[in-house]
């Protein structure tokens, strides 16, 4: 009778261990949640760069809009394991006043860091600087009403000496007087050292190449890289 109870009692022993004991289910549970937890947090952590823009953002006549400035700033922060996510907000032929427009859309998503390139299509217009210099306003005003904590940074601009040396003079202020006055890190001439440079634009003279691009790229992330 004895042995018999004993071959018992290691019966439900056995099949217990088979079919796993509730405690240990509810651990094996609770080392999975950290690791949900930690992949949420990554997520979480990932921060927008939004690049808005005109052609020069696009990457108008490049094969890939990957070789456009912010694509190659995207590679660098890739390389160096940084927890940012560029977003290419450009657009062939915007003025200000369509960017004014076209901002709402792209802010639906969060944006950490904003970076403005607007401004070129306006000159070249000979649209009023006053007009242009209130739409950019307009356009960081927006930006900072949806996320105040956003970083911002202001490219500048100047138009070819054909539009006249007094509207040309104008212009070109506009930049840094806002970037002044909204407290935006600031890039005097986004296109330094690759405006009249022949081998460093396309065949129409204003739209970079490749290789403009990289240097673009460079006078961005002068600025942007402490923002990082």
């Amino acid at each position: 009778m004895m042995l018999f109870k004993r071959q018992i009692v290691l019966s439900v022993f056995l099949l217990a261990a088979a079919c796993g004991s509730p405690s240990n289910q509810a651990t094996q549970g609770d080392t999975e949640k950290p690791q949900e937890s930690a992949t949420s947090l990554m997520e979480e952590e990932t921060k927008n760069i939004l690049f808005f823009g005109n052609s020069l953002t696009a990457g108008y006549g490049l094969e890939s809009q990957e070789l456009a400035f912010p694509g190659i700033i995207q590679r660098r922060i890739d390389s160096l394991a940084l927890p940012y996510r560029v977003i290419n907000g450009g657009l062939s032929g915007e003025t200000t006043a369509a960017g004014k427009e076209r901002i709402d859309w792209l802010l639906r998503e969060k944006i950490d860091i904003f970076v403005l390139e607007l401004g070129a299509n306006d000159g070249l217009r000979g649209i009023p600087t006053d007009e242009t210099a209130n739409n950019l306003q307009a356009i960081i005003d927006k930006v900072k009403a949806k996320y105040p904590a956003c970083q911002m940074v202001l490219t500048g601009m100047m138009v070819p000496p054909s539009m006249g040396g007094d509207y040309g003079k104008a212009f070109t202020a506009i930049f840094p007087a806002l970037a002044k006055e909204n407290d935006m890190a600031f890039v005097p001439f986004l296109l330094a050292d690759v405006a009249g440079e022949a081998d460093l634009n396309q065949q129409d003279g204003i739209h970079p190449t490749e290789e403009g691009h990289r240097i673009l790229a460079d006078h961005v992330w002068e600025v942007l890289e402490p923002l990082l």
